[in-house]
């Protein structure tokens, strides 16, 4: 993992689109159906919208009929993390990166083998590199 990435609330602002800072930095959400990756069938690898460290790989992207991009795991060695999150009402585990603190979504233990996890992220915490 890359070293840790600071930055000012002024900065990150001016890197992420209004709904990409909402998202990433202020732990928000986008509306199930509407993210550019929830069909997306590319071969390739996912990144983080702010620091651009790698967190899954397409092969582990599957669709849950959620809305939003579903994977069964992170990549191996990738810098993601969970909090636990109590926000709404209930608890979740939250989904970030490590890297850079960007809220990615949520993870669910109600996905496919092997591991039978549902990673939930919201398309505007990512980007996608072809493989």
């Amino acid at each position: 993992m890359t070293k840790k990435m600071n930055l000012t609330d002024s900065q990150w602002r001016e890197r992420l689109s209004p709904e990409e800072y909402a998202v990433a930095r202020q732990k928000g959400t986008e509306r199930a159906f509407t993210g550019k990756y929830d069909a997306h069938k590319g071969q390739g690898t996912y990144h983080c919208k702010c620091c651009g460290e790698r967190l899954f790989r397409s092969d582990d992207k599957y669709d849950s009929g959620s809305g939003w991009p579903s994977f069964f795991q992170a990549a191996s060695g990738s810098p993601v993390g969970e909090n636990t999150d109590y926000s709404h009402g209930m608890q979740r585990t939250e989904v970030v990166c490590k890297a850079c603190d960007a809220h990615l979504g949520h993870v669910f233990n109600d996905g496919p083998q092997p591991t039978g996890l549902r990673y939930c992220i919201n398309s505007a915490s990512l980007n996608f590199k072809d493989q």
